[in-house]
This record gives C-alpha cells, sequence and structure tokens, in this order.
C-alpha cells in the first residue's frame, strides 16, 4: 500500500497552511503538514482532557521547529531531520515554517480533530 503526496487530499488550507490527510491508511491516518511559524495548537485544544491532544503521533519534520509542550510540564524542540513520537498529552507551537510528515491512529486523530473544528469556528466568529 503507497499514496503519492500529490494523492493526499488537502483538507485545510490557509496563509502558509497546507494539510494534507489521508484517513484509515492501514489503521493509521498520515499527514503532510505545512505550517507557518506561529501556529499554536493550545487555543484549539482547550476543553480536551488536560487541555492538550490525546492522540499520539509518530512522524518526520522535514524542515522547520516544533516547540512541544507536554502535560507533565516537559517540552523539546523538534527540528529538521527529527523522528518523533509524542505521546498523548502534548500541545505544539511552530517555531519555524515546518514541514512534516505525520502518522496518527485514524480514530483517536478524528476525535481530536472534530474538536478542533469546533473551537476554530467558536475562534473564527
Amino acid at each position: 500500500m503507497k499514496v503519492s503526496k500529490k494523492n493526499i487530499p488537502v483538507t485545510m488550507e490557509g496563509p502558509g497552511t497546507i494539510m494534507r490527510t489521508k484517513d484509515n491508511f492501514g489503521g493509521m491516518t498520515v499527514g503532510f503538514n505545512e505550517l507557518p511559524k506561529g501556529t499554536d495548537f493550545t487555543p484549539l485544544l482547550k476543553g480536551l482532557e488536560n487541555d492538550s491532544c490525546h492522540c499520539p503521533h509518530w512522524g518526520y519534520i522535514l524542515s522547520g521547529k516544533l516547540l512541544v509542550k507536554y502535560t507533565d510540564g516537559t517540552e523539546e524542540i523538534l527540528t529538521d531531520d527529527d523522528v518523533y513520537f509524542l505521546p498523548k498529552g502534548h500541545t505544539a507551537i511552530v517555531q519555524e515554517d515546518i514541514k512534516m510528515i505525520e502518522f496518527s491512529p485514524s480514530k483517536e486523530l478524528s476525535e481530536v480533530m472534530a474538536h478542533v473544528g469546533k473551537k476554530m469556528a467558536e475562534l473564527g466568529g
């Protein structure tokens, strides 16, 4: 099973942002995301358990920098060529324009994204 980036549907697009996702790719959702500096997921996660993402993610940073904050108070920076695993209980802020590939369990990611969609609607007016 394979998929080309150009065949992954764009699910969100905005200034400096392109998010492509393919659900149920072997039980996972694959994402190819490009996000601008300053993107902060924290407000979008308010209302979830511990105001954080409960979906684990595995991925690779193609370019850019991401600050990850965990509910236990620890923080780490992900940057170019880092392979990562984010367990449940995190949020993130883009420190430099980023391009990344990510794999997440489809069920948990869909729960988080449904919440994020509601929060975006609330915050956007």
